[in-house]
């Protein structure tokens, strides 16, 4: 570990600090329909919509109406992008004449980008064409990053209001998303990602001739366009194959930085939405001081395993870091930073690969993703996620001394911890379940290269990273196969819709009950008390769920590694 690399932490940190409340101010005044500075010129396009739409803005709608428009969304933007897919092939804009995509992969792809998940079990410069990737993909880019947005504003109108049966209306919602928040920062942000030579053309991908004479093919795209909401949507989803390793995808150090920024600028910010939203920014604070310390607690492990280099290495007299599989123009520190904010974000964007971690390195994002959606997590899904935890821990603060538990002058009863519960076990079920499965059935051992506790790591990686919603990949899993895109496909929607739905069914209940005024006895929310009740909360639940998991993974295998035991590809 260098100063340097302290450094670049500390900056990464002070300036996703700095756009909390400014973006959360703003986004605030988008969410509840009040004017700002760009509604002269969005306001006449967003009233237009709603016309051609025949929505009424001022109609809002109860929780199921809610659900049913989210789900609806879904249904539709799946059955688009699925056709897309299959007819690739007769579709325009297809200059290296890609084939039409494979019915189970296009089922995994289709699923993975309405969901917000951007798993990948292809490389984008050989599958898909120039239209599937701009209009099919980066077009649910931003319409499954705003229904996060629009989910998370809903429960937070849950907490907010007393004694009412709406919680708003989707249909506005995902619509003030797209238009005031998403696109407003993705054009300027495209244009920036240009300017650091990134490409943004439709011209055919090109010949080269290498020094030896060889002929080489050079992929080219509309790729700009894609990489800026694929990382400020949390979306994850690489143009190229290598993602945010590949130089046309990520081209310089103030790209990477800026690229880390925007993963987690709405995030967290949405957390000063929720604070100033129901009347009080401290509690807003306080939770963004919870997933604050889950992220460093992270890096500092991450980047220390990865600075350290591992005792393989290490057993070996290898000093100088682990340096497999990075890239040398971010380094080990920002490397293992971006390896953190894209698993605490469920981004999924990758500039590292993070099968050449070492054990405890990689065990980082795989816990990351394995806590759910709640250290900062997917625009939205973060903070619904932390607050699923949030009515956990006023539940067990309700055990403990004996009275009914409040959070915000509202009662957490029985409906409410039910479905925070539902919310939080469909995750390690899918899981869990899943990687069970793929340990003990031929289909399942086939996929990955390693063999021992690092191929079980694989194979635990991808159905956590496809059940909470991340997108990214362990590496060394042959992964497009029947029986993975299936069931990878199924951890998405579950991880996605079994979420939401409880979610939605919690804010109907706390936006119907009465508030109840603060008394001598009410748990203080908004303190260090509170944050650290939290966080035991969120690591005792994850311990006692994924340890026996993490122990046949990364665990074992670096214990392994101190008698300088591998475990090679097709070993």
């Amino acid at each position: 570990m260098t100063l340097n690399g302290w450094i670049q932490i500390a900056l990464y940190c002070a300036v996703v600090l700095a756009l909390v409340k400014p973006l959360g101010s703003y986004m605030t005044r988008v969410f509840t329909g009040e004017r700002t500075f760009l509604s002269p010129v969005l306001g006449p396009v967003e009233r237009g919509l709603y016309r051609v739409s025949g929505i009424d803005a001022r109609q809002e709608q109860h929780w199921l109406a809610y659900m049913g428009a989210v789900i609806l969304f879904h249904v539709l933007g799946f059955a688009v992008l699925y056709a897309m897919l299959r007819l690739q092939a007769v579709l325009p804009l297809n200059p290296a004449d890609q084939a039409a995509v494979a019915p189970d992969l296009a089922f995994n792809t289709s699923t993975s980008f309405i969901t917000n998940t951007n798993w990948q079990s292809y490389g984008g410069e050989t599958t898909l064409s120039y239209l599937s990737q701009m209009l099919g993909l980066t077009h649910q880019n931003f319409l499954s990053a705003a229904t996060g947005m629009a989910v998370a504003v809903a429960l937070i109108r849950g907490f907010a209001r007393a004694s009412t049966g709406t919680i708003g209306s989707f249909w506005v919602d995902v619509t003030r998303a797209t238009l005031y928040v998403l696109l407003p920062i993705c054009v300027p942000y495209t244009l920036f990602l240009v300017w650091q030579g990134m490409p943004q053309t439709l011209s055919p991908y090109v010949d080269a001739t290498t020094l030896e004479g060889a002929k080489q093919t050079i992929a080219l795209g509309p790729v700009a366009s894609q990489v800026a909401i694929k990382m400020l949507g949390t979306n994850g989803g690489g143009f190229f194959n290598a993602n945010a390793a590949h130089p046309f995808e990520n081209p310089t150090a103030l790209s990477n930085f800026v690229q880390m920024v925007s993963i987690f600028v709405i995030g967290a910010a949405l957390t000063n939405v929720f604070g100033r939203m129901v009347g009080d920014e401290r509690q807003g604070w306080a939770i963004l001081g919870a997933m604050g310390l889950l992220f460093v607690a992270g890096v500092a492990v991450t980047y220390w395993a990865e600075a350290n280099g591992g005792s393989v290495l290490n057993s070996f007299g290898l000093t100088g870091g682990n340096m497999e599989g990075k890239e040398t123009r971010f380094g080990i520190a920002a490397s293992a930073l971006f390896a953190v904010i894209t698993t605490a974000a469920s981004c999924g964007a990758v500039n590292a690969m993070h099968d050449s971690f070492t054990a405890l390195g990689g065990l980082v994002p795989l816990l990351n993703m394995q806590l759910g959606e709640i250290i900062i997590g997917g625009v939205g899904a973060g903070l619904y996620g932390m607050l699923i935890f949030v009515i956990v821990a006023i539940f067990v603060a309700g055990l403990m001394v004996g009275r009914t538990p409040e959070y915000l002058g509202k009662k957490i009863e029985a409906k409410e911890v039910k479905m925070a519960m539902l919310g939080i076990l469909c995750l390690p079920l899918m899981m869990l379940g899943f990687t069970a499965l793929a340990t003990v059935i031929p289909a399942g051992l086939a996929g990955p290269a390693n063999a021992g506790p690092h191929g079980f790591t694989e194979i635990l990686y991808a159905y956590t990273s496809a059940a909470a919603n991340n997108g990214s990949a362990f590496g060394g899993l042959t992964a497009n196969t029947l029986f993975y895109n299936s069931t990878l496909a199924i951890g998405m929607l579950v991880g996605r819709f079994f979420v939401k739905i409880p979610v939605l069914a919690i804010a109907g209940s706390l936006a119907a009950k009465k508030r109840v005024p603060a008394s001598a006895g009410t748990l203080p929310t908004h303190g260090g008390l509170f944050v650290g009740l939290l966080v035991g909360v969120i690591l005792i639940i994850g311990g006692l769920t994924f340890f026996p998991s993490l122990a046949l993974g990364p665990v074992v295998e670096h214990l392994a590694g101190s008698d300088g035991q591998t475990f090679a590809a097709g070993g």
